[in-house]
């Protein structure tokens, strides 16, 4: 036991005789336990926001969509089976589908809503997205077979519709002098229901295709735009449309970057500064071990100066180990139940903590990653061993007689 790891380990265990630095001692482990298990239950909160933004965002909206120009004279895309044609030239391009898109009122009795209205076909629609996946009961296959209209539950919420509810589309028509003409009122029935438990849920209305078509008047071969999906969408800037540089139309092309990039960009940036913001609270709490440190010289009289660093050094490391142990199970366990746990909150209070008409999910996800623990165990002990080197310097200078008088 005469070694510089078991005689810091016994003094860690011995009852310490100043109150004031027994008490400081627990209060540096409770705030390095509370930082650790902060970092950890904040990052996991972080992977989970990512892991729904793939799921939901990735896998719902269209990796790129190709439309004509917005300063071009022309409202639609012409023979779009031909840029088809030219756009399955490139290899990286997995799949698309053509759409039309409009704006309308939806009117249920005294309830109007402006929604963006998509008419797409369900088989090319499935290769480019998910959204079967999120669509309630078998309303997909209902779609498919009698068309109608998809609404985003937030839109049928505040609609107050369900599935087989008939509604009326207001659309306005241009007349031939840039004036807006008496909207058409069209009546359709909503076929199905789609559930994404966010923000997209406020925004999204689906029709068929033809039916699309027909409302605004175009021809067969007449859309607004294709989507695309690309082998890998966090390389879509990178996508070559060289082959539609001599196209007969002018277009514009979109990726989902330029509209839902800036939410992976916010959650790094709030990663980030939460890695910082904590790792200075269990800094903090990780050099009050140095209060505590120098009264351990008092017990290694006689040592040489080198031996007696090492106690210190050893003590500080012991105590950062034990804040830190305690706050990653504390961590883990609040990180495996958050989800859960936020929900009872919001029972207990009677309101949702996330607005699903802001944020683009309406819970609190969390996703534990075994790396982050050990990212964090080991800055944690890394401040620990820095808090400990200037004390453990200033107590080997000391002369073990001169401590002994002043005490």
């Amino acid at each position: 036991m005469n070694t510089p790891f078991f005689i810091s380990w016994r003094y860690q265990r011995g009852k310490q005789k100043n109150p004031l630095v027994a008490l400081i001692s627990k209060f540096s482990a409770i705030g390095i336990a509370l930082g650790v298990a902060v970092l950890i239950v904040g990052l996991s909160a972080m992977n989970g926001f990512e892991r729904e933004l793939n799921s939901r965002i990735l896998a719902v909206v269209p990796h790129t969509e190709i439309t004509v120009n917005p300063h071009a004279n022309e409202a639609t895309l012409n023979h779009w089976q031909n840029l088809a044609e030219r756009l399955k030239t490139n290899k990286k391009i997995t799949a698309l589908s053509p759409f039309v898109s409009f704006t309308a009122l939806v009117e249920n009795g005294n309830k109007l809503k402006v929604v963006q209205v998509k008419g797409v076909d369900k088989q090319a629609e499935d290769q480019v997205s998910s959204l079967s996946k999120f669509v309630e009961g078998d309303g997909w296959q209902k779609f498919a077979e009698e068309g109608g209209l998809v609404l985003g539950s937030g839109i049928a919420k505040a609609l107050d519709v369900k599935a087989g509810d008939w509604v009326s589309l207001l659309i306005s028509q241009p007349n031939g002098e840039d004036q807006m003409a008496q909207p058409n009122r069209e009546r359709v029935q909503v076929t199905a229901i789609l559930r994404l438990d966010g923000q997209l849920d406020h925004s999204y209305a689906l029709l068929a295709l033809p039916q699309a078509q027909e409302l605004m008047g175009y021809r067969e071969d007449q859309i607004t735009g294709v989507e695309l999906k690309v082998d890998d969408p966090f390389k879509v800037q990178e996508m070559d449309y060289s082959m539609l540089n001599d196209y007969p139309q002018l277009l514009y092309i979109q990726n989902w970057v330029a509209k839902f990039g800036y939410m992976y960009r916010d959650i790094q940036l709030i990663r980030t500064v939460m890695y910082i913001a904590m790792v200075l609270v269990i800094g903090v709490a990780c050099f009050n071990i140095v209060s505590t440190l120098i009264m351990a010289v008092k017990d290694k009289q006689g040592a040489n100066n080198g031996f007696i660093k090492q106690i210190f050094i050893w003590y500080g490391l012991l105590a950062g180990m034990k804040g830190c142990l305690i706050g990653i199970v504390l961590g883990v366990v609040l990180a495996l139940n958050l989800t859960p746990i936020i929900q009872g909150i919001e029972t207990l209070l009677g309101k949702k903590l996330l607005s699903d008409g802001i944020y683009f999910v309406d819970f609190l996800p969390s996703e534990l990653h075994w790396f982050d623990v050990v990212l964090v165990l080991v800055a944690a002990l890394v401040l620990s061993l820095l808090a400990s080197l200037y004390p453990a310097s200033r107590a080997a200078k000391l002369q073990p007689a001169q401590v002994l008088s002043n005490h």
